[in-house]
């Protein structure tokens, strides 16, 4: 999963293991796993060697993992100099804040166990009155209601009269939201390139349990500035 690396680095990573076993330290990646300085680094960007380094505290691992990677590629200074490398990792290197962690999970693999990026907006989201997309699921039929999340989908189907469907991923779920022709017409650039949305309008609730179908019709957008990792989502838009 982890972006710009293809199969021959996987290949390469499953033979170091099948001959030699599995990985024992940042040291033992480097020397076994034959990936070149671009593709180790990647591993260590994506939390693949934060394993390595348990005595550091959760939100300093991916920098530390760094670190000492870094520090094993670089070996020593050279024969007029030679120096072992450090594995200490210097105290100045701070802690990744959460969205930070998220924006570099994002990055590398596109998805993160270490929360979505909604879940950093929601302290400031709650007071606005911006419900999850699990809430939605409680409210009635024409309930005023704002949501926001991550672009996941785009839809403009050509039997939908102009109609464009968006679905909104939060950290509870997902949510549907129904947009106009007009209104896209309006604010067409915001709804197709904005990677976080926050839309107000009307809940649209269909049907019966089980089979409930809930869709926001959407009234107006805006886009929210902090990603934390929301533009490296991949999306699916007007498939």
């Amino acid at each position: 999963m982890i972006r710009g690396l293809g199969v021959k680095a996987r290949e390469r990573l499953e033979t170091a293991v099948k001959d030699g076993g599995r990985f024992r330290s940042v040291r033992d990646v480097v020397e076994r796993s034959g990936l070149d300085r671009r593709g180790l680094r990647l591993l260590a960007e994506s939390g693949a060697l934060d394993a390595f380094v348990p005595d550091e505290p959760a939100l300093r691992r991916r920098r530390a993992a760094v670190w000492r990677l870094l520090e094993a590629v670089r070996g020593d200074a050279g024969p007029l100099a030679p120096k072992a490398p450090s594995l200490e990792v210097p105290n100045a290197i701070p802690a990744m804040r959460p969205p930070e962690l998220t924006e570099a999970d994002y990055r590398v693999t596109g998805l993160s166990l270490a929360g979505h990026p909604m879940r950093h907006l929601r302290a400031l989201l709650l007071p606005n009155g911006v419900r999850t997309a699990r809430q939605t699921r409680e409210l009635r039929d024409g309930t005023p209601v704002a949501v926001a999340g991550l672009v996941i989908c785009r839809q403009r189907p050509g039997t939908a009269k102009g109609f464009v469907f968006l679905t909104l991923e939060d950290e509870t779920g997902t949510v549907n939201v129904v947009v106009t022709p007009k209104l896209f017409e309006r604010q067409a650039l915001l709804i197709s390139r904005a990677p976080l949305l926050l839309v107000r309008g009307v809940l649209q609730v269909e049907g019966a349990p089980p089979t409930v179908v809930v869709n926001v019709r959407a009234a107006s957008f805006h886009g929210l500035d902090m990603t934390s990792g929301a533009e490296y989502a991949r999306g699916h838009d007007f498939h």
